[in-house]
């Protein structure tokens, strides 16, 4: 989403944990790039079907539970970037955080009304912008130690309050809910409960402090995440191989789940690390693509206007369907082709999307503007 002001990021002065991510005007379109990587995984996986045999099978749903833990991640690194001028000595643009998360809800609970048949992250994505306004001025240490906390504590508590004998359905809110209802959705029963998803997103912030204009930052993005990826998967295997298959149950076994979102620890940590490596290697990889990576780019810079079209097209165009492997990777396919050409040429005829226009309607940074 467009969620920092200009999305700029390079040299700043001090160590690569600065608290600040900035650099002299050059926008580090990578982040866009790996935007639109997220966006377009996530497409893959609500086209579906998502059974895995073959080849095919297994490339669409390779993205299922990393394409949505990237887009949280790069969220909270925009978060950063909106809020850098507070960590500076400024004040915290409260104002605008909150119309954002605002509107982000609104979206998000009313486009779970149309018939696409997927779960929308908007809502819990508004939430975490407000829940993170605790976190602005934090320094690093208690960025990563709260990150800590909430991959561990986030789930067992996420285990208790579902199996606590209170009933659950799992179904994401819509506009329609009473307050309460949207409320308990957003935090703990829903798809996405911010009780587990905020460790993606203040791991986010921590990343948005990093000098990732640079070269170095983005190979060591690029080698940890890929390890930590790979050495959390392989963990999940050694664990059900130990004590058995987790399973869906909500006992204290499912806590070695590493299933796509499970909520689990090793889950989350392993979808975030392969959205670390994802990031590193679209910001090592866009400006050596230079021109030819501009359509990524231009859907990145878009991304809020793309994930409520493909909404849109998969209730009016795709759905009931498709039911075969084959369809559903054609119509994939075709609907990214779709979405990037016409971000692509919006952005060069039009200039920015229209509902990041809208987010950027509400209220001036007078006093937080660079």
């Amino acid at each position: 989403m467009d969620s920092a002001p200009d999305s700029h990021l390079g040299k700043p002065g001090g160590s690569a944990h600065s608290p600040t991510a900035e650099s002299s005007g050059r926008r580090v379109e990578g982040l866009d790039a790996a935007r639109a990587l997220a966006i377009l995984g996530m497409l893959a996986v609500n086209v579906g079907p998502l059974d895995g045999s073959g080849i095919t099978g297994k490339l669409l749903v390779l993205p299922h539970g990393r394409a949505s833990l990237l887009f949280v991640l790069l969220a909270g690194i925009g978060y950063t970037l909106l809020t850098r001028r507070a960590r500076q000595g400024g004040p915290v643009p409260w104002q605008q955080v909150l119309w954002r998360a605002v509107l982000l809800g609104l979206i998000g609970l009313s486009t779970q009304l149309l018939d696409h048949e997927i779960d929308v992250i908007l809502t819990t994505y508004a939430a975490l912008f407000v829940v993170a306004l605790l976190f602005v001025r934090a320094p690093n240490w208690l960025l990563l130690a709260s990150t800590g906390v909430v991959t561990l504590a986030g789930p067992v508590l996420w285990l208790v309050i579902q199996s606590g004998g209170a009933e659950f359905d799992r179904e994401p809110a819509t506009v329609l809910d009473p307050p309460l209802q949207i409320l308990v959705s957003t935090v703990a029963s829903g798809p996405y409960p911010m009780l587990t998803w905020l460790a993606p997103f203040l791991f986010g912030m921590w990343l948005g402090r990093l000098r990732l204009g640079e070269r170095d930052v983005q190979l060591r993005l690029l080698t940890l995440g890929g390890v930590v990826a790979v050495a959390a998967e392989v963990l999940t295997r050694v664990l059900e191989a130990a004590v058995g298959p987790a399973g869906e149950a909500l006992g204290a076994e499912r806590l070695i789940s590493g299933g796509a979102h499970s909520q689990m620890p090793l889950w989350l940590v392993a979808g975030t690390a392969a959205g670390v490596f994802v990031l590193g290697l679209a910001l090592l990889m866009q400006p050596a693509l230079g021109w030819a990576a501009w359509p990524l780019v231009a859907t990145g810079q878009m991304a809020l206007t793309v994930y409520v079209a493909h909404m849109v097209l998969l209730a009016v165009f795709v759905r009931p369907g498709p039911h075969t492997l084959i369809g559903g990777a054609l119509t994939a396919v075709a609907l990214a082709l779709v979405l990037v050409v016409a971000a692509t040429l919006w952005r060069h005829f039009v200039g920015r999307g229209p509902l990041e226009a809208l987010l950027r309607w509400g209220p001036r940074r007078s006093h937080t503007a660079p």
